[in-house]
């Protein structure tokens, strides 16, 4: 069940907790080699399951980093109802490491704390405190802190 904000009280409430963890999502070989042919970014430890099998410690391919990143804004998306909204944009990260290597075939999941809601440029600005978590390991893929302006009517 999402969370539900209609105005900016209701965001700032929030702040400094879980707001939601998605399910698992699979990371395929299939999923990084469109990944690879839309950024042009072919380096063999992503798309070379072979080499990968001889080469890197691990024994197989990996997912881009950036990937990984991409699949923010739709893991979250479910976690909280925005009553009025009009568009969502994408502002940007302040931080962002990655800290374990997502292997083929992995399933990933992410989940988010608010660290803030404020009033901003005519939305609402959430910054959230992302983890995103490989099934099976107890080190994160990655944790990023992101920034999304979130337009609702009467804000």
């Amino acid at each position: 069940m999402s969370l539900v904000i209609e105005t900016i009280e209701d965001a700032r409430a929030l702040e400094d907790q879980e707001v939601g963890v998605s399910d698992w999502v699979l990371v395929d070989q299939e999923r990084i080699n469109k990944f690879a042919d839309a950024t042009d970014d072919n380096q063999w430890i992503h798309v070379d399951p072979e080499r990968c099998a001889k080469e890197l410690p691990i024994g197989s391919t990996i997912a881009h980093g950036y990937l990984t990143v991409s699949l923010i804004p739709k893991l979250i998306e479910p976690f909280v109802e925005f009553v009025g909204l009009e568009r969502v944009i994408n502002y940007g990260m302040n931080k962002v490491r990655f800290k374990a290597m997502v292997p083929v075939d992995s399933r990933v999941r992410v989940r988010a704390t608010l660290k803030s809601a404020r009033k901003r440029a005519g939305a609402l600005q959430f910054i959230l405190n992302i983890t995103v978590e490989v099934e099976g390991q107890k080190r994160p893929a990655c944790e990023a802190e992101t920034i999304g302006l979130y337009f609702m009517k009467g804000i």
